[in-house]
């Protein structure tokens, strides 16, 4: 399952690598597996329902307080790394720049060594990117993981009380997926958000302030996303 959260709480990071390394055509990062009754406890009974339910595991890790909470916190923290990065981007920028407009008028020693200090800054430049996405990752990874151990319970608790044989995650979209399409209705995602939340105790984080209406229309609230492409149920 690729995270997607890096290219959503990490958008400074991913953006900055963008300017100094080609982006990668996907993620190999993945989070940890979705739970199922054959790595559950022993003391878990077999499943015996019949339904078929789908669970987007990456929403729910994120969409519960303790996910909002963390993820946010761990945003802020690497908020002085995206500026230095930044600031190293803004340095070989401008560095091109005097080598774009003024570069006819050096000497081939100083043109010479003007190339030589951009290839070296562009260098360190995409290293620190890449150490820095490679950190921001393992961090995210390590709140979804401990996130999804105690989750996991959870999911496979309400399988069983309400009849469900199995559980299908849509956290990637098909064909990366297992699920090609699957109704609303079979969707268990809220529920478990909401059980999550119960369990954990921490409160929902601090919304910001409204900021007054321009247009005098009244803007509907943002409804949690509906899961990707999933499967029929039966």
């Amino acid at each position: 399952m690729t995270t997607k959260l890096a290219r959503v709480f990490f958008a400074a990071v991913i953006l900055l690598s963008g300017l100094a390394v080609a982006q990668s055509g996907g993620s190999s990062d993945a989070l940890p597996a979705a739970p199922s009754a054959a790595n559950s406890p022993a003391s878990t009974p077999a499943p015996t329902g019949s339904k078929m339910g789908t669970i987007n595991i990456e929403q729910a890790i994120y969409a519960s307080n303790e996910g909002q909470r963390d993820f946010e916190a761990l945003s802020k923290k690497l908020e002085p790394k995206q500026s230095e990065l930044k600031n190293m981007n803004d340095e070989v920028e401008s560095l091109k720049k005097q080598l774009n407009t003024g570069g006819d008028k050096l000497t081939d020693d100083a043109r010479g060594t003007l190339v030589k200090q951009i290839e070296q800054k562009q260098k360190a430049l995409e290293r620190a990117v890449q150490d820095a996405r490679d950190d921001a990752q393992n961090q995210q990874n390590e709140i979804a993981q401990r996130i999804l151990q105690k989750m996991a319970p959870i999911i496979i608790k309400y399988a069983g009380d309400n009849g469900y044989g199995l559980i299908v995650d849509t956290s990637n979209p098909w064909p990366q997926g297992p699920v090609l399409w699957a109704g609303p209705g079979v969707d268990i995602t809220k529920p478990i958000v909401d059980s999550y939340n119960v369990q954990s105790g921490v409160p929902a984080p601090a919304k910001p302030a409204a900021k007054p209406a321009t247009t005098g229309a009244m803007t509907k609230p943002a409804t949690p996303a509906k899961t990707g492409a999933t499967t029929p149920a039966k």
